[in-house]
């Protein structure tokens, strides 16, 4: 009965099949005629011609990357070897040098299995298909782009011979990690070129191509390996290889180099050069033209910058909790367990501190056992500690207050692992995860407005949103430095006092109504301009927008370089309007340079192929503000790093500035900085506004990447100071009035004004006015500073 069912269900089944197949060719070639118009022309596949892309290089004049119509290296078939070959066909299209463009059997098995599964397990793409989609498609998933594709690969076996449209296939197929054809990937995972490969390393090769990523053998040797072997098995079973030798060759020691990107990190850079030539001189151009561009870029800092920001997004991201393993490996066969577990020699060379997938082969309570990339280690207990606060899928806290090991890992668990140590005692890994939370830094030399180094995110393969550019997002408390800058131009000075206490604006000031607080709940009397910006406190910074005016530091703002949009009340004291980080970092570089805009620069020159100057930039600035105001904020800047918000950057122990920000509910946090010779700009949030968690200020999120990036950058600059204008004096203040000291000051200090800006002396009748009575009220003393972890 049950075989007759069966039977019922495989005709039901091939009667469906038939019925699809006449029903598709009827639509297809209909749909075929009305889009052959919009079809490209595979004549020109043909002829290979070699076109001289653009070249980029770094301000040291060493090549950073290269914009090519074709990406790879191209190598003729005869230079490819036989195995190569075969294993590719093997694993991709069997019956290649019988079909003509489409493999009919190929199509009707997989349907067939497709209909018995209820599902869609196996494709039928040939390699003229994937060589017409790879070379004129994109890569969309749908009826009309995969009729094309049909066609196009019809159209192709009648204009080019089977070894022409293989030797096409081979240079111009993806194997990842940013390989382009078998040469490219031969040298990206082996370190050699393709004639030189083993047949155990050409199958291995052939068998990334369903999935570089997933196959990759840096990203999971034993995926790779398994993938490996079923690449050996087709070649057996097609006659490519003798009976009996797969096994054998399975067995072979293989040696990944390791994988060093190139130029990944100059990704976020090049890409917005690329753009830049593509809308200015044309694709042709960059793609064909020769061009050279030589460009702002320091690869020092550009390493030391998407370092800073991996490592800080990391901490940040395991401050939020674990959320468990990629995947779980249930089961494997045990024929291929067996193999697994003898560790077939295969192996990648590592180097401390690199992070990869390791599947957990034992867990205890004290150490799980890892096998990654080809070796064996262990993960002990206190380099996963961070791992006992998970976040669960419904997005709430689990924490365990005694974690063991087995709390958080379990056999067949696949998670990222870094490797701490490898020595003859053995192996130590610490528990990783790749971070979901992203961030962005700008490096800017003020005096030129070069452009030193750009990171958009946390991986550009992952996003290649650039985040530096387009990521508007409001400033919080890094706005402050502009809204005491302009109350500075108009006649305000660092010691001037504003009163810190409660205060609501109605319907008439402000237009819903709004009672400002301080980050920490508390209001602190008399505080002069200095203090508040030090220690960040809000009610002073919107008391002083409302003595200045919404429109005076809208103005301020723009001519900074902040285009806006703007709220016309008083929240944009705080913050609330939308920036991008290079926006903000060169308002902040105007400060560092004297007042003076520069504008920012990513290529100095560009020459064509005949070496003609096609343009050339030379630094170019504006005086914007005072170089008497932008010193004064400055120096107070210096004050929020010496007391308040901003401390960390103390640990660099030369003469630094900075600001940090913090938006409603942690969205955002940032750092904004800068030393007489160098500005950075640190932003870190998520792309969709969630919360970046409790605590997450810009001291706690943001400051911490700048300070490793610019302890990094310093190490080969000699610190300086910022130099004083002439426009500057300085006088004795008393600390409790903010005007100039007297004999009777029981506290003073040191304060710089614009010549012609000084105060009156203080007096008993401006203590009393101010409402000082005893040493507890003074608004601000070097003595009492603290470290506030703060916005």
């Amino acid at each position: 009965m049950v075989l007759l069912i069966m039977q019922g269900k495989i005709r039901f089944g091939l009667l469906l099949i038939v019925i699809f197949i006449v029903i598709s060719a009827g639509i297809a070639g209909g749909f075929v005629y009305s889009l052959k118009g919009d079809l490209p022309s595979v004549d020109s596949l043909k002829k290979q011609q070699h076109f001289d892309g653009t070249k980029v290089y770094g301000d040291d004049g060493e090549l950073i990357g290269e914009f090519n119509i074709e990406k790879g290296i191209y190598v003729p078939l005869n230079a490819i070897p036989k195995s190569l070959k075969n294993a590719v066909i093997a694993i991709e299209d069997s019956r290649f040098y019988e079909h003509k463009g489409l493999d009919y059997i190929a199509i009707a098995r997989a349907a067939i299995k497709d209909i018995l599964y209820v599902s869609i397990k196996e494709g039928g793409s040939t390699i003229t298909q994937q060589l017409a989609k790879v070379v004129f498609l994109t890569p969309e998933k749908s009826i009309k782009r995969k009729i094309k594709e049909a066609y196009l690969a019809i159209k192709m076996e009648k204009t080019l011979t089977k070894n022409q449209i293989l030797e096409l296939y081979l240079n111009k197929i993806y194997f990842g990690h940013g390989a382009y054809g078998v040469e490219m990937a031969s040298r990206t995972y082996f370190g050699k070129s393709a004639e030189s490969l083993s047949t155990a390393e050409a199958a291995l090769l052939a068998g990334l191509i369903k999935s570089p990523m997933i196959y990759s053998p840096y990203n999971d040797l034993e995926k790779a390996r398994f993938r490996q072997i079923t690449v050996l098995e087709r070649m057996e079973s097609e006659g490519f290889i003798k009976k009996g030798a797969a096994e054998k060759l399975w067995q072979q020691p293989i040696r990944f180099i390791n994988l060093r990107k190139r130029d990944d990190n100059m990704q976020y850079f090049l890409e917005h050069v690329r753009r830049y030539l593509e809308d200015k001189y044309g694709s042709e151009s960059v793609y064909k033209g020769g061009l050279r561009v030589y460009t702002t870029l320091d690869r020092r800092m550009q390493r030391a910058a998407i370092k800073a920001l991996q490592e800080g997004l990391r901490e940040i991201d395991k401050r939020q909790g674990y959320r468990g393993p990629i995947e779980h490996i249930d089961v494997i066969k045990e024929k291929k367990k067996k193999k697994a577990d003898n560790k077939a020699t295969h192996s990648v060379v590592m180097i401390s501190g690199e992070i990869f997938n390791g599947t957990v082969i034992k867990v205890t309570k004290d150490y799980a056992v890892v096998r990654a990339r080809g070796i064996v280690g262990r993960i002990a207990l206190e380099d996963m500690l961070w791992a006992g606060r998970v976040l669960t899928k419904g997005g709430r806290i689990k924490e365990y207050k005694e974690l063991n090991v087995s709390d958080i890992l379990k056999k067949g668990d696949v998670v990222r692992v870094r490797l701490k140590s490898k020595s003859q005692k053995g192996v130590s890994f610490s528990l990783e995860q790749e971070p979901v939370v992203e961030g962005a830094i700008v490096v800017i030399e003020p005096s030129t407005g070069y452009i030193k180094a750009m990171v958009g995110g946390y991986d550009f393969t992952r996003s290649e949103y650039n985040r530096v550019l387009f990521a508007r997002r409001q400033a919080g408390s890094a706005f402050k430095p502009i809204v005491y800058a302009s109350a500075i131009e108009r006649g305000f000075t660092p010691s001037s006092i504003i009163i810190d206490e409660p205060v609501t604006y109605d319907e008439t000031a402000f237009k819903a109504g709004w009672s400002p607080e301080n980050y920490d709940k508390k209001y602190y009397g008399p505080t002069m301009l200095r203090t508040a910006l030090a220690y960040s406190r809000n009610v002073v910074t919107v008391k002083l927008l409302e003595k200045i005016g919404v429109d005076s530091v809208i103005d301020f703002a723009r001519k900074l370089g902040i285009g806006g949009p703007f709220e016309r009340d008083f929240t944009i004291a705080l913050g609330s309007c939308d920036v991008t980080p290079l926006e903000l970092t060169l308002a902040y570089s105007t400060f560092a340079n004297g007042g003076v805009k520069m504008k920012p620069l990513t290529i100095k020159y560009i020459l064509d192929s005949k070496d003609n100057i096609l343009e050339t930039n030379q630094p170019e600035g504006q005086g914007v503000i005072s170089k008497e105001a932008s010193f004064l904020i400055t120096n107070m800047m210096e004050d929020v790093v010496k007391y308040g918000t901003g401390w960390r950057a103390k640990s660099l122990g030369r003469a630094v500035v900075g600001k940090t920000g913090t938006t409603n509910e942690y969205r955002d946090a940032w750092f904004i900085g800068y030393t007489p010779e160098i500005v950075a700009g640190v932003w870190v949030g998520f792309d969709n506004r969630q919360p970046l968690g409790p605590g997450e200020t810009g001291a706690r999120a943001a400051s911490p990447i700048w300070v490793s990036l610019m302890r990094e950058i310093l190490e080969t600059i000699p610190p300086s100071n910022f130099i004083i204008p002439d426009g500057i004096v300085a006088a004795e203040v008393d600390a409790e009035t903010g005007l100039l000291a007297t004999n009777e000051s029981r506290v003073r200090y040191i304060e710089y004004f614009k010549k012609g800006s000084l105060p009156a002396y203080s007096t008993p009748d401006s203590k009393e006015r101010l409402g000082v009575r005893t040493m507890g009220d003074l608004p601000y003393s070097p003595l009492r500073g603290q470290q506030l972890d703060t916005d």
